[in-house]
């Protein structure tokens, strides 16, 4: 065999391996796809419904837990009127300064100083003119005729309604007790003419008990 022939075949075959590995640099590595996003950790917000829910839920915590068996109805306060089966009837209504309340047809019932108890017997025995065996509910939904005030150094004063039996120490629990540099020993109760002492610390220790009056309505109790 000529060396020319050996010469040329080995430029072949230099040749052949150049374009193979110039056509495998040239193809490129798959693209791994690229990772789908993280769903965000922020909760959707609330939907109408779920909105309804927190407000009535706010509001029955915020009604008026009282005993519809001692509790005296007075003006400004709001009862709710449940009658079954009739829409017409049922709903809360307030109660007008002279302590009556008012009912669609029916008008004017006697409700001021009334146990809700007492009302819901009138209300069922007014309806017996348009309703066969009337089944009436009525029970507080705001008390409105009843407050108290806190004033001066309670983390939380303001007006409260006196919606069941209340001492003073209750009150200012209610407040979120008395801050930092209050007075605890100089607390009074204004009752029309009227300054009674409370000493905060001796009834946190059991002593003089007897101050720890229960509340009535238009009392202002003052932390200094």
């Amino acid at each position: 065999m000529s060396s020319s022939f050996l010469s040329r075949k080995l430029a072949v075959t230099v040749l052949l391996l150049t374009v193979c590995l110039s056509f495998g640099s040239a193809q490129q590595a798959p693209v791994a796809p690229a990772p789908a996003p993280e769903e965000s950790k922020t909760p959707p917000p609330p939907t109408a419904t779920e909105k309804d829910k927190a407000t009535a839920e706010r509001r029955v915590e915020a009604g008026a837990a009282v005993d519809s068996n001692t509790y005296k109805v007075g003006p400004s306060d709001i009862l709710l009127i449940r009658v079954w089966n009739e829409d017409k009837f049922s709903g809360p209504v307030a109660v007008h300064q002279d302590g009556k309340i008012t009912l669609p047809l029916v008008g004017d019932i006697e409700a001021g100083d009334l146990t809700p108890i007492e009302v819901q017997d009138r209300v069922a025995k007014a309806l017996t003119k348009y309703v066969v065996k009337p089944l009436v509910t009525v029970t507080v939904q705001e008390v409105g005729s009843k407050k108290y005030y806190l004033d001066g150094q309670v983390n939380h004063p303001g007006e409260f309604p006196l919606a069941v039996p209340t001492t003073i120490l209750e009150a200012i629990s209610r407040a979120g007790g008395i801050q930092e540099f209050a007075n605890s020993k100089k607390i009074y109760v204004l009752r029309g003419d009227k300054r009674l002492p409370f000493n905060y610390k001796d009834v946190l220790r059991g002593k003089h008990m007897e101050q720890n009056i229960r509340v009535e309505p238009g009392d202002h109790i003052v932390v200094p």
